[in-house]
């Protein structure tokens, strides 16, 4: 854990797995919410960092949190949200290829698989899930595509995502769903956030 001051205000926390941002940032969010973070305005995770934002003094709070030991994150920590999905993606032939396994298997293998989400960014409201074993990560397409559907589920490298809207993109598509990850008139507007849990339940087409 590498924390550097950035600005006046901000602190950029440098770790080295998508497992130890997770676990950062739910000790920040707990530290936050116990008033030990004086007032820190946001909590932002990505791939692999986490930035704090308004923070008086972030020279001292670096510090601090360079002696914190952070326990690891419960796989049951975070709400659990359950999505719907068709396993009808334009990828899913090259999916189970590049797997070893049928077809039909793809569907199970990733049911079976609790993800969580890393971070979010790209679109509003499209989360990077983070969960499937090295062994099943995936290239991105050689030749992205220009418009991807609205509520495909895709796979690229460690992640797992689903499109809020219709945009380009280059990860492997293996499935849709009804769900509706991004509504600016929802309270919240995303489905996926930062620390939520996430599992995709087979439906028919």
């Amino acid at each position: 854990m590498r924390p550097l001051v950035v600005g006046g205000e901000a602190l950029l926390i440098e770790l080295d797995s998508a497992q130890e941002v997770a676990a950062l940032h739910a000790e920040l969010l707990r530290r936050r919410e116990a008033g030990e973070l004086g007032d820190v305005r946001d909590v932002v995770p990505a791939a692999r960092t986490v930035l704090l934002d308004g923070v008086a003094g972030p020279g001292a709070l670096a510090e601090r949190i360079a002696r914190w030991e952070v326990p690891p994150l419960a796989r049951t920590e975070g709400p659990l949200v359950t999505v719907p999905v068709r396993y009808d993606g334009p990828d899913l032939t090259e999916v189970a290829r590049r797997w070893g396994v049928a077809e039909r298997e793809v569907a199970g293998i990733v049911a079976g698989t609790e993800f969580r989400v890393a971070f979010c960014g790209f679109a509003p409201g499209f989360g990077y899930l983070t969960g499937l074993p090295e062994r099943l990560h995936l290239p991105r397409r050689d030749t992205p595509r220009t418009a991807v559907p609205a509520g495909s589920l895709a796979l690229a490298g460690e992640y797992a995502g689903v499109y809020p809207r219709s945009s380009p993109g280059g990860w492997q598509l293996i499935g849709t769903t009804d769900a509706v990850v991004w509504d600016p008139g929802r309270e919240p507007a995303a489905l996926f956030a930062p620390g939520v849990r996430v599992r995709f339940e087979e439906v028919a087409g």
